[in-house]
Formats: C-alpha cells, sequence, structure tokens
C-alpha cells in the first residue's frame, strides 16, 4: 500500500469549542505519528463555526511542538489571502524551530464565502488568477538570488517543500509547469479528478525539488467496527456538507439516523462522475476500496479527512486506516 497521510481542519464540534478542537488535533497527530502516517496536514478555512485552523501556520507551531518525527504542514495556506514573503517568513521559521519536518501546500482559493474573502484581502486588487506569479515570488524568497533586496529572515536558503493544491486543471497546470507535487482535493470536488492528474503527469517538467511527478490524492474516509456504524458516523459530515453547499455552515454535528440515508459509499465503477471520493465502512471495507482506488488511478500518496464527531471515534477511524495501510497486496471482498 502506498504512504497515506492525514488532513485536519481542527474540526469543532456542536457544544464545544475550538480550544477543545485544537488539543483534539494534536492528540490525533500524536495518534498519527505512532502508527506511521507520513505527513499531518493542516488546512485553511476562514469564518468557518466549524473550523479552528484559520491562523493555520500557530495551529502547524502547536502540532508541530508536540510530536517528535511526523511532518507537519499546510494542506494548505490559500496564497490570494497573504503577501508570499510572509508566507516566507512564516514557514522559514517554522522550518527553523522544526528542521526538517515542515511542508507548505499552497491553494488559489480564498477557503471561505466572498464577503470573508474581501475581508481577508490582502490588497484591493488581489487576485486569485496571479497565483502562478505568487508562487514564484514565494519560491524566490526560498530560493534568493544575488543581489535580490528583499530576503525573507527566516526562510532565505531553507528547504521548505512546497506543493501545488488544486480542485481543477488550473492547479495541475500550475504545479505540472514548475515540476511541484501536485495535490488534488477529490475528498470534496472529484469531477475534474482524473483529467487534472493526466494533465499533472502529462506536462510535468522536472525541478529542482522534484525529478519525477508526484501525485497525492485527498480521500473522506469514516471507519469503524462496522459497515452500520461507519454509516452512522459519517451522517455528521454528511450533515455539515450540506449547510455548507446551502450557504450556512455550522460547527460539526452528532450522527443523525435521518442523514445515515444520505451517506453514499464508494464505487469504483462509476469515479468518473463522482462528485467527492469517501470510502465508510468496517476496516475489510475501507481496505478493499482503498486498494480499488489505488490501482485505478496509481496516486504516490493518500491523505485522509475524517468528519467524525466524537473524538475517540475519529481517532479509531484513522488507526483502521493505518492498518489497512500496512496490507502489501489483496484484500477480503467482504
Amino acid at each position: 500500500m502506498i504512504p497515506v497521510s492525514v488532513l485536519d481542519l481542527s474540526p469543532i464540534t456542536q457544544g464545544s469549542d475550538a480550544t477543545t478542537a485544537l488539543r483534539n488535533s494534536l492528540d490525533l497527530a500524536q495518534h498519527a505519528e505512532r502508527w506511521g502516517f507520513r505527513r499531518y496536514w493542516i488546512a485553511e478555512h476562514h469564518n468557518m463555526p466549524g473550523i479552528a485552523s484559520a491562523a493555520t501556520a500557530i495551529v502547524i507551531a502547536h502540532v508541530a511542538g508536540g510530536t517528535n518525527a511526523i511532518r507537519v504542514g499546510a494542506g494548505g495556506i490559500m496564497l490570494p489571502n497573504h503577501a508570499p514573503l510572509i508566507v516566507a517568513e512564516q514557514f522559514g521559521t517554522l522550518e527553523s524551530l522544526f528542521p526538517g519536518r515542515i511542508d507548505l501546500g499552497l491553494g488559489r482559493a480564498p477557503g471561505t464565502d466572498p464577503t470573508t474573502a474581501r475581508a481577508l484581502r490582502r490588497t484591493l486588487g488581489s487576485n486569485p488568477d496571479a497565483f502562478p506569479d505568487d508562487v514564484l515570488e514565494l519560491l524566490s524568497y526560498f530560493h534568493p538570488q544575488d543581489g535580490q533586496p528583499v530576503r525573507a529572515v527566516p526562510g532565505a536558503g531553507l528547504t521548505v517543500p512546497i506543493y501545488i493544491l488544486g480542485s481543477s486543471l488550473f492547479g495541475a497546470q500550475v504545479a505540472a509547469a514548475f515540476g511541484l507535487p501536485f495535490a488534488f482535493a477529490s475528498h470534496f470536488a472529484a469531477m475534474q479528478m482524473i483529467p487534472a492528474v493526466e494533465i499533472y503527469r502529462t506536462h510535468f517538467q522536472p525541478s529542482a525539488q522534484l525529478e519525477h511527478p508526484h501525485v497525492i490524492l485527498g480521500v473522506n474516509i469514516v471507519a469503524a467496527t462496522t459497515d452500520d456504524e461507519a454509516r452512522l458516523l459519517a451522517s455528521s459530515g454528511r450533515q455539515a456538507f450540506a449547510s455548507l453547499r446551502a450557504g450556512m455552515p455550522i460547527a460539526l454535528p452528532p450522527p443523525s439516523r435521518e442523514w445515515e440515508k444520505e451517506v453514499v459509499g464508494f464505487e469504483p465503477s462509476r469515479i468518473d462522475g463522482a462528485q467527492s471520493v469517501s470510502f465508510v465502512g468496517s476496516a475489510n471495507t475501507v481496505a478493499r476500496d482503498m486498494r480499488a482506488f489505488i490501482d485505478r488511478l496509481q496516486p504516490d500518496e493518500l491523505i485522509v479527512v475524517s468528519h467524525i464527531y466524537d473524538h475517540a471515534a475519529r481517532v479509531r477511524s484513522y488507526e483502521i486506516v493505518a492498518d489497512a495501510a500496512r496490507v502489501p497486496s489483496e484484500v477480503p471482498n467482504t
């Protein structure tokens, strides 16, 4: 099985708060480190009552400071919200504090609604379409040229691996042109996953950071002792996602039998038209679905997000995923 990583939004559950969410993120990261997950990424979102990771660099420091070896990073920093110099300084500082452990994933969306995006703007002219230029500027701070008038301190000369995140063909093109790893958000926007991966691999240009294409695919996984239990647990994420789509984001709600019927499992035969990629079920079900997905898409890595209300159940879900990732070949069909 290929390497598997964690994508965490530090979920705030109904009836709880950000303090608990951030404490739970560290606890999950410590478990993930013990179980052999490759990296632990934290996502930037704003004005979301169910997400505590808005100050992403600070949360990364919180998690990295409480772990020892697992790579910790951003999945990602939404670059239109930030001046590239500030990002270079922040991640240069993180790399200085936790050498050899920091990743920097970059996205071009604001990670929020249009009104909040305007409140976040770094200038009146901030433009997501300038994303490639912003990436190049950011790279220049980590790899400055002689005589460069502005330098990132800390940052200049440090090795902070950069990843391009995307949910469309645009990110694939940027990652390919710059020779950077590409992480696709198939966990919530799978419609263009297959063409995006094809474009990235076909047009990839080797770089100083990366000689060959490297594809990371995001997947939703809710695993439990039985398929029925997992389907019930997955109803929390289903409710939250439906509310987000309706423009009314909420804190992550408890599981609901009413919403359980809305949970849709993975169908390999329908992957071309899937809106998202989710594996929901027992250990055998999740391992089988992971293998089918990997065989079809041939990613270099999976990154897993689990929207589960109960923290202990969320930790257990990732433990099941870790066990499935250690399966070397065939998995049961039941």
